[in-house]
């Protein structure tokens, strides 16, 4: 039955119609990860000898040991943010005298497979040899090994459970997260040591194998909780009901029909934000645009440096408004030929998409202003940059949206899911992340990098006193591409 399922997989794929448009951009982005790959691999080889240089004084064994744990509590949040689930047509196969059980393990089967699984082992698989080996025997390095394996896999299975828990119970998903920063925040105040703790931890399997059963359990029962929540969920009345799901009216929908057009197309935005799986993970993932700054500004070599101040005050107040302005029509995609045949008003149409990318920008500065705590410069800064992102960038990425000619499936999974990227997209985060820098130093060189912070600033608010004939200049392009957008958006994958 797994043979069958990858065949129609297989099939699935290859016939679709920009099956040919896509296996270019595959095999770039194959290349590119062969390159990651052997350096990943060169790093896992010299690894001891990196240490031996970096630490003289400290053992390489020791030092692995006690970083794993550190590791492996980063992973599941970049697995949660990266990694993406496979997709199956379930409702194809429901009708079908196919063993719901075979759907299940083929989906989570399909998982073990992903990238993100197989990269690690680039280096730790050469470390067993290089490092674990010669200091603590053969035994010893097959059951370190053999325990990285078990928990890597056992993170597979964890993140992409909790990844799908986000659709449907994402406050089991905050608690985690509340977790995760409260261990975080008990590390930083040194209440706790990780290090230590994974040090000890993995000594202590190496020495007596027999532990190796804790980490076994962890993996099975990662592996059940995912099962029996794809097992509650694998029903035809299931599926319905989260189809349904989608048209509940909202509490705000009263209030916004009030606003007249404005308030009906701002509804209109929001539900589609709400009601699909690619924005609704955006929009629970949104605070971690904000907690970037945890990062940032307790670095003390970041606060030395302006220009990354910078770059993190376009984040951390315009991370939201990135993703939404610049899929602002793709998003729409599915029904744009339906939006062109009716009788809207396109400039009032993308006037509301602009109010809207300003209001994310400012609720994302609002909520940033208590890091005034790490001082006056870094709410200097962030207000700059939020001028910069209204008053300029809004503009930018609206303008580049409308060469958009990729359409975007929005039950795909959501933070960086590249389904739907063109290289437009990329074009379009330029001014996000080179332009504030240019500036800065050039006005750095010329003797007055004060300036150069508040330059940005003012080329926000001149584009804000300009917004009508810059809305216009949109509209205009809009309006000459937009047949061209519904061509495109018409070839599914």
């Amino acid at each position: 039955m797994f043979l069958r399922f990858i065949r129609l997989q297989i099939k699935t794929t290859t016939r679709s119609p920009i099956w040919q448009k896509n296996l270019v951009l595959n095999i770039i982005i194959g290349f590119f990860l062969v390159i990651t790959g052997l350096y990943l691999l060169m790093l896992g080889i010299f690894l001891d000898q990196i240490l031996k240089e970096m630490l003289p004084k400290r053992d390489p064994l020791e030092i692995m040991n006690g970083v794993l744990l550190y590791y492996f509590f980063a992973d599941i949040m970049i697995r949660f943010m990266l990694q993406n689930l496979p997709k199956l047509n379930i409702e194809s196969f429901l009708h079908l005298p196919v063993k719901k059980r075979s759907i299940i393990h083929y989906m989570m089967g399909r998982t073990i497979a992903d990238i993100l699984n197989l990269l690690p082992l680039l280096i730790f698989v050469p470390v067993t040899f290089t490092i674990i080996r010669p200091e603590a025997g053969n035994l010893q390095a097959a059951t370190w090994i053999i325990s990285i394996l078990i928990l890597v896999l056992s993170n597979n299975f964890l993140a992409t459970f909790l990844k799908r828990l986000l659709g449907s119970k994402p406050t089991i998903v905050g608690i985690v997260g509340l977790i995760y920063l409260a261990v975080i925040a008990l590390e930083k105040t040194n209440t706790i040591s990780l290090a230590v703790f994974s040090r000890n931890a993995f000594t202590h399997i190496m020495i007596h194998p027999a532990w190796m059963l804790i980490l076994l359990a962890y993996l099975f029962a990662t592996y059940d909780i995912h099962y029996n929540f794809l097992k509650s969920h694998l029903f035809p009345e299931e599926v319905q009901k989260q189809k349904a799901e989608q048209y509940r009216e909202h509490a705000a929908s009263t209030y916004l029909k009030g606003l007249g057009l404005t308030g009906t197309m701002l509804l209109l935005e929001f539900r589609l934000y709400v009601r699909h799986k690619k924005t609704k993970t955006m929009l629970y993932l949104s605070p971690f645009f904000i907690l970037y700054g945890l990062i940032f500004y307790t670095d003390p070599n970041f606060m030395k440096e302006t220009g990354m101040m910078m770059f993190g005050g376009v984040i951390i107040t315009g991370g939201m408004m990135l993703n939404y302005a610049n899929y602002a029509f793709g998003y729409e995609s599915s029904y744009f030929d339906a939006l062109l045949s009716k009788n809207i008003d396109f400039s009032h149409y993308i006037r509301v998409k602009f109010y809207i990318a300003v209001l994310l920008s400012t609720c994302f500065y609002i909520l940033t202003i208590p890091y005034v705590y790490y001082g006056p410069k870094v709410l200097l800064i962030n207000t700059c940059m939020y001028f910069y992102n209204i008053g300029f960038l809004s503009f930018a990425l609206l303008y580049f949206a409308t060469f958009n000619k990729k359409r975007i499936d929005m039950n795909r999974g959501g933070m960086f899911n590249y389904q739907g990227m063109s290289s437009m997209n990329w074009l379009a985060l330029l001014p996000a992340f080179i332009m504030p820098f240019l500036i800065f130093f050039l006005f750095k060189t010329m003797g007055h990098p004060d300036l150069g912070i508040l330059f940005t600033a003012v080329l926000g608010i001149a584009g804000l006193l300009f917004a009508k004939s810059l809305l216009k200049i949109i509209t205009r392009n809009f309006y000459n591409r937009k047949y061209v957008m519904a061509k495109s958006f018409r070839e599914k994958d």
